[in-house]
């Protein structure tokens, strides 16, 4: 099934809201869907099939997968609904209508506005707010402005002559402007202009309004008017702001850019919104290379540009995307950017002359556009990750930084670990773990026993010695690991690691090179990474490199390191298990290897062994074992 095809794609995406949308072999998009965890929503599709005839045909047919972060789940359903009637897919259309989510309409246009139900905006002059998601907010909200300001819901003619109020203003949810000597028109035009900040979202200058105009009535003794005011000021505070970045009147037709560059590269997203809605996502990606610009390399029928651009720095990366970028395509009004350009004023004139009308660059620093700018900039760090590193966030940030500050010539694509563990120089253990483009191969860990008086030379086994020390140190032992996987390694014709890393200091990095020399290995890399203050040492400096705790080279090392200590301990660990099982057991007359081994498997350890009933132990070795271990145990109370 194609959908399996993408199983390392999907394994791969976020644990965050957003839409995602499965295409066919041509590029086109077949399905648009929303998810609260995008990870576990594409994922479920794995093991979907089967379920419905639709669903089958769709993984049958889906050949790639592109995703939009979204902040929360309602922006991801503004986003899915804008998609879907952009690009009709075909698994969609049996599915969805083609409503519009409401807004909110503020009939400005009127003597005593009112706020109503609209389901699409119209050029009437009127404030319009929304869309709202789910489309019972609409109603809420609206019933909310009526409560809180007053604003009238009935459809009558206001001249302010009418004898008395309707039952809505005694129920306090209408001033009741149709009876001037109750409410007169400034009073009024003062309660829609709280009510339009509140559809409008600015709920810091509402509130200030609010308790402005308490604090006067308050002075002026009308309690029942400063009370009321209060109360209203405290339920805006307590509201969230429904606008979503997604979709909003305000935004109007613009294009928003967000960038992320690295040693890779560049990714550029731009969110392309007209009418308020954002209605298509372009991905412009930049590779490390020979620096020019190549021409737009557009995939059939994508719904999604992919274009080459220059690799530099954010800024210039911009300066080179804009013109690209919009050689071929319709420029908006206006084209909000992530920060300031060195050439702005003469990218606006070249802009607005192709336009044929005005073109402003924007760099919005608050409010609903930032918050789109800052959506579309998660969205290109996603995907850079996505491109670039193939794996873990950073990795290939990682190994970047370490070709750079230890002055590799290549990247460390394969790096080799070491790590010690030992107790008094007992029992010790060695691991060796890989990692292979930035990310950790268990296939290829390997574990030591490692023995005073026996380490291996080049040319073999070294003889043990009375002279030689009963217990290994650290760096004996360091070197005689090092010794036994490299001289393994030169028999079986490789692979040699790009950087091998010891967990340790200057004393166990000279060890592993007094090793590598003896093999004639002296030309590979090697950097010892010292716990606590996080130090490398290298053979070229007689002072440790100290790396920002946040650099992702020393991310990378740290994990690394932190594997090949995991692994090394485990063994540890199991090491004195076995020796202290070991070392009692062999004294019971009748237990050998087997039945060493069958003891332990039943009982897990020489505690659970010394709690076994005679019933339990007759059921693992046979009653004549079993009364030796018992009374073996006994002669040692």
């Amino acid at each position: 099934m194609p959908i399996r095809d993408l199983k390392r794609r999907i394994d791969r995406l976020p644990e965050q809201p957003g839409v995602y949308l499965f295409s066919n072999a041509a590029g086109a998009t077949i399905y648009v869907g929303k998810a609260r965890s995008l990870r576990d929503r594409v994922r479920s599709y794995l093991g979907a099939g089967g379920t419905s005839p639709k669903t089958d045909a769709l993984l049958e047919e889906a050949a790639g997968l592109d995703i939009v972060l979204t902040d929360s789940v309602v922006e991801a359903l503004a986003l899915e609904n804008n998609l879907i009637k952009q690009r009709t897919p075909k698994y969609n259309i049996l599915l969805r209508d083609d409503k519009n989510y409401p807004y909110l309409k503020l009939t400005t246009a009127e003597s005593c506005p009112r706020v109503l139900v609209a389901r699409r905006v119209e050029p009437d002059g009127s404030v319009y707010a929304g869309p709202f998601m789910p489309a019972s907010l609409a109603r809420r909200v609206m019933s909310l402005s009526h409560r809180l300001f007053g604003i009238r819901s009935c459809s009558e003619t206001i001249d302010g002559r009418r004898g008395r109020p309707c039952l809505e203003y005694d129920i306090k949810r209408c001033l009741a402007p149709c009876v001037d000597s109750i409410c007169s028109p400034e009073r009024y035009r003062a309660a829609v202009g709280d009510a339009r900040l509140f559809l409008e979202g600015r709920t810091d200058e509402l509130v200030e309004e609010l308790s402005r105009r308490m604090a006067e009535a308050a002075e002026a003794e009308r309690f029942e008017e400063a009370a009321h005011l209060r109360d209203a000021a405290r339920t805006v505070q307590t509201l969230r702001d429904r606008q979503q970045k997604m979709a909003s009147v305000e935004l109007g037709d613009r294009d928003t850019f967000g960038i992320k560059t690295g040693p890779a590269g560049a990714v550029v997203q731009v969110f392309q919104v007209r009418r308020g809605r954002v209605v298509e996502r372009v991905s412009l990606i930049a590779e490390t290379g020979s620096g020019r610009i190549t021409e737009t390399a557009i995939r059939p029928a994508a719904n999604q540009a992919e274009t080459v651009i220059r690799p530099d720095p954010d800024g210039e990366v911009l300066l080179a995307t804009l013109p690209q970028f919009y050689a071929d395509r319709e420029v908006p009004p206006e084209i909000h950017l992530p920060l300031e350009l060195t050439d702005a004023e003469s990218i606006e004139t070249w802009l607005t002359a192709l336009a044929g009308r005005r073109v402003r660059i924007v760099v919005p620093k608050r409010g609903d556009k930032r918050g789109l700018l800052d959506l579309a900039a998660r969205n290109a760090e996603q995907a850079y990750r996505a491109r670039f590193n193939r794996g873990d966030a950073a990795h290939y940030d990682g190994l970047e930084m370490l070709r750079l500050v230890l002055g590799l010539p290549a990247l460390p694509r394969r790096i080799e670990c070491f790590d010690i563990s030992t107790i008094q120089g007992r029992e010790t253990v060695a691991s060796v773990v890989v990692c292979e483009e930035g990310r950790m191969k268990r296939s290829e860990y390997r574990k030591f026993r490692l023995h005073p008086g026996a380490e291996p030379t080049a040319a073999g086994r070294r003889p043990s010695t009375s002279t030689e020390p009963r217990f290994l140190d650290d760096f004996a032992a360091m070197n005689q690991v090092v010794l036994r996987r490299y001289r393994r390694a030169i028999e079986g014709g490789g692979p040699f690691p790009d950087l091998i890393l010891i967990d340790g200091g200057k004393g166990q990095l000279s060890a592993a090179y007094a090793a590598l020399e003896e093999l004639g290995l002296s030309s590979l890399v090697a950097v010892g990474l010292a716990k606590k203050e996080e130090l490398v040492f290298t053979r070229d400096r007689d002072e440790p490199l100290a790396l920002p705790r946040s650099s992702p080279a020393l991310l990378l090392l740290e994990r690394v390191r932190d594997e090949a200590h995991r692994f090394a301990l485990t063994f540890h660990r199991q090491a004195r298990r076995m020796r202290d099982l070991r070392s009692e057991l062999d004294a019971v007359p009748g237990v050998g290897p087997r039945r060493r081994r069958a003891l332990l498997t039943a009982f897990g350890s020489l505690a659970g062994l010394r709690r076994a009933s005679r019933e339990d132990l007759t059921a693992v070795v046979g009653p004549k074992v079993a009364g030796a271990v018992l009374a073996y145990f006994g002669s040692l109370r």
